[in-house]
């Protein structure tokens, strides 16, 4: 099922990592992103690491439970180990410790839980660096 899906960024050859430990969220982000990306749900770090090495991915997503089980360090791992690659931390909130250790040390931005079809994908085309529609909500009174 395709929900909301430009033709144009179908076809295009964009790959995405999901790395989270938890697999409701891992699954829940490919189900949102794989009509647009070619999206691979990984557990951890190392296997993103040897994935990439053959197919590197374009935009990775890292989940806060990889945070606290890998330590914020795993960031600097996978900017080295993916060159070029943009990394989302999916969290809760951005101003939890890991969070902004793990932008200090190179994440580029967050990808604030509950998720939202149109907020994941905006996201991720942001970094991607694909043009985003600008909406502006009307209120009816």
């Amino acid at each position: 099922m395709q929900i909301g899906v430009d033709s144009q960024r179908a076809v295009e050859n964009r790959r995405v990592f999901v790395v989270d430990n938890d697999e409701v969220v891992g699954m829940a982000l490919q189900f949102m992103l794989a009509d647009e990306m070619e999206t691979h749900v990984l557990q951890g770090s190392a296997e993103a690491l040897s994935k990439g090495a053959a197919a590197p991915p374009d935009v990775l997503l890292l989940g806060s439970g990889v945070l606290a089980s890998e330590g914020v360090d795993v960031v600097t791992r996978l900017k080295a180990g993916l060159p070029g690659v943009k990394i989302l931390l999916v969290c809760l909130d951005a101003a939890e410790d890991d969070v902004r250790a793990a932008l200090a040390l190179g994440a580029d931005s967050t990808l604030l839980r509950p998720l939202k079809v149109e907020n994941v994908r905006r996201r991720v085309d942001t970094q991607l660096g694909r043009r985003t529609p600008l909406e502006i909500p009307v209120v009816l009174r």
